[in-house]
């Protein structure tokens, strides 16, 4: 399919940015991850529970049915499903001709043995979920070393402050990156942190067909010795027919604290190109107006702004829909689940807009330098915590009078400060020294304590 036919973005005007993921969350990801499932659940009943005889060159041609397994096998898996009318029974069905082409036909009914449809799916999407989040997390790693650079390259260089829009006091360009570093650092280890779970224990979650078929066999120690070592992931033991999906809610959810933040960083580069901040790089072709011919517009903040809200309305919906689920089972969870890959998609694709308009901004420190000279009015903080150390007059409202709300001079600080009474005359001489652009705190010692405290060589 051409790509401007596609339906959605992600096929189409996205495609290039989103086809590491096709692997994973496409039709054939959820077909390859069921087929491991199923194969694996079959080498450990065999293996482990003794209930084929099955020699080491059995299996590793049962094992084969992993290994051949490509976009053919997939196409193979959908026309058997045209005729069985379910997606699960398909890949059963689909193993059996394959364990029968290669001479395996006697062992072909262990197949699925005792398997609800979700003991397949909840195993299958907890894998693609775990090779998602690594994906996403070395992306958010990328954009994190991206913040970290800027932060270092730029933490001398003052820049005032804007609290709720206005002039407030200086901050450096750096410590404003480093804020962001470690908002992202803190939600992209805490996504590491989430253990993906799944479960294998029949259609109501309680062994019922394992039980009654081999009543000897600790099946609750099984299970978990086939989910922890055979899909090492975190087993469930306590479930219905399906997996309560907490720890998909418990990802989400991190997810959506990281975009919020991305947004939050977005938003900001749009604002401090708009006020001349930052200039962007261009590009020899591009267009930023279609009518005026000088603008460089924040395209990719606004692009992952966009995409990213997309994205956090999916992971609301899918983080709270998925925790439900009529009585043992219904459906409505499928078909929900199949989108995970485009939620993944809008996200992904935020990140890399984000990447690339960070790879386009240089510090305007003209611009700076300009915004600081002309609000002098900033000095008014030091001013009058001085004065309350030296017990001067009503310092606060004495400097409110001078500078709320008007432009002043500095003239007209040191003046003021002149006038003052009871600071000692060194003290006076400070103050008429200090300007926006020098009083910035420990703006500087806080970026390189970021540095020091998650161990990064400066």
């Amino acid at each position: 399919m051409s790509e401007v036919r596609a339906l959605t973005v992600l096929d189409g005007r996205y495609k290039k940015v989103t086809k590491d993921l096709n692997d994973i969350f496409s039709e054939y990801g959820l077909i390859k991850y069921r087929t491991i499932v199923e194969i694996k659940w079959l080498v450990f009943i065999a293996k482990e529970l003794k209930f084929a005889k099955i020699s080491s060159e059995d299996i590793k041609k049962i094992e084969s049915v992993l290994s051949d397994f490509n976009e053919q096998s997939a196409l193979r898996v959908k026309e058997i499903e045209s005729t069985t009318n379910h997606d699960v029974k398909a890949v059963e069905y689909y193993i059996k001709e394959e364990l029968e082409r290669k001479g395996l036909s006697d062992i072909k009914e262990w197949v699925h043995f005792a398997c609800t449809s979700d003991d397949i799916n909840n195993t299958a999407y907890a894998l693609m979920l775990k090779e998602g989040k690594k994906y996403i997390s070395e992306n958010l790693d990328e954009l994190l070393k991206r913040v970290e650079e800027l932060a270092l390259e730029n933490k001398k260089i003052p820049m005032m402050s804007r609290t709720h829009g206005q002039p407030a006091s200086p901050t450096t360009v750096g410590k404003e990156f480093i804020n962001f570093a470690y908002r992202i650092r803190v939600e992209n280890e805490n996504l590491n942190d989430v253990a993906i779970e799944g479960k294998m224990n029949g259609a109501t979650g309680n062994f019922n067909a394992h039980y009654f078929a081999f009543p000897e066999i600790d099946w609750i120690k099984a299970s978990r010795n086939f989910i922890k070592n055979y899909l090492e992931i975190e087993p469930l033991t306590l479930t219905t027919q399906i997996n309560p999906n907490n720890y998909i809610s418990k990802l989400l959810h991190t997810l959506i604290r990281s975009a919020s933040i991305m947004i939050d960083l977005d938003r900001d580069m749009w604002g401090y190109i708009s006020h001349g901040y930052f200039k962007q790089k261009t590009k020899e072709g591009e267009v930023g107006s279609s009518t005026m011919p000088h603008k460089v517009n924040p395209i990719d903040f606004e692009n992952s702004e966009g995409n990213l809200g997309i994205a956090i309305s999916m992971m609301e919906h899918l983080s709270v829909k998925l925790l439900n689920s009529r009585f043992q089972r219904d459906l409505t969870d499928s078909t929900v689940l199949r989108n995970m890959g485009t939620l993944f998609g809008y996200f992904l694709i935020g990140i890399r807009s984000t990447l690339r308009g960070l790879g386009k901004i240089i510090t305007n420190t003209d611009m700076l330098s300009e915004d600081l000279e002309k609000n002098p009015e900033l000095l008014a903080e030091p001013i009058q915590t001085v004065m309350r150390v030296y017990e001067e007059e009503n310092p606060y409202e004495k400097l409110k009078e001078l500078t709320r709300g008007v432009k002043i001079t500095q003239e007209v600080l040191d003046n003021f400060i002149d006038r003052l009474t009871k600071v000692p005359d060194e003290v006076k001489e400070r103050m008429k020294k200090l300007t926006p652009e020098s009083y910035v705190g420990l703006a500087e010692e806080l970026v390189d304590e970021y540095f020091k405290e998650y161990n990064i060589d400066l």
